[in-house]
């Protein structure tokens, strides 16, 4: 039997509507998920303070501020939060400001809320997801702004030095005791980052290129 501990997914929702960041946090309201919401950049700020977050869910427009404000701020204050912006509209220029920026997705209001689940997933664990309107967006834009982060975080590390050792998906799994779909999106994840396609391709980089990481 697997332990749930591990697997939980932990989001905060930045958005300045009430009833839509309530709305969503009790339709998250099950296994896998662990919610908090508020309405500001600045009781989000403070929230990762108290408490660790695999991702923030942040809206683009909160008023008088911008989501290309959160990541700064986060990082001045010495966090480096996974961000997927979900937002009713944003223009192509800023989806990709955002996204050199270091956020790691961009999903639109209008998808279900199945796709948010899943969009949930793939950012926490290390992917990247955006909305198929701004597919084109996916094309190499350049390094984040920050580029002495770590390649990988400490789950994709785990889930690689798995695959290096030849282990299916079903065996990290129960390693892990977390779900195997959870280790395919961290997998996409390492995909992503690593520009491969396959898991040889993986293996093969990763031996070659990140070595020093694992």
């Amino acid at each position: 039997m697997m332990a749930t501990s591990q697997s939980v997914i932990r989001a905060l929702i930045i958005d300045d509507h009430a009833l839509f960041r309530e709305s969503v946090s009790g339709a998250l309201a099950e296994p896998g998920f662990e919610i908090a919401h508020c309405g500001s950049i600045q009781e989000g700020l403070r929230l990762l303070e108290e408490r660790h977050f695999d991702i923030v869910l942040l809206d683009y427009d909160l008023g008088a501020e911008r989501a290309s404000q959160f990541l700064p701020a986060a990082r001045q204050a010495g966090w480096e939060p996974r961000v997927l912006v979900v937002t009713a509209w944003i223009s192509a220029n800023e989806a990709r400001r955002l996204l050199q920026q270091g956020v790691a997705g961009i999903f639109l209001k209008q998808a279900p809320l199945g796709e948010l689940k899943e969009a949930i997933r793939v950012a926490a664990a290390g992917g990247t997801f955006l909305d198929p309107s701004f597919s084109k967006l996916s094309e190499p834009i350049g390094l984040p702004e920050r580029g002495a982060a770590p390649m990988f975080n400490d789950r994709q590390k785990q889930v690689l030095r798995f695959v290096l050792e030849g282990l299916s998906n079903k065996q990290i799994a129960w390693r892990m005791q977390i779900s195997e779909s959870y280790v395919k999106a961290i997998l996409q994840g390492l995909f992503q980052k690593t520009g491969v396609r396959t898991r040889g391709q993986l293996v093969r980089v990763a031996l070659e290129q990140y070595a020093d990481e694992l």
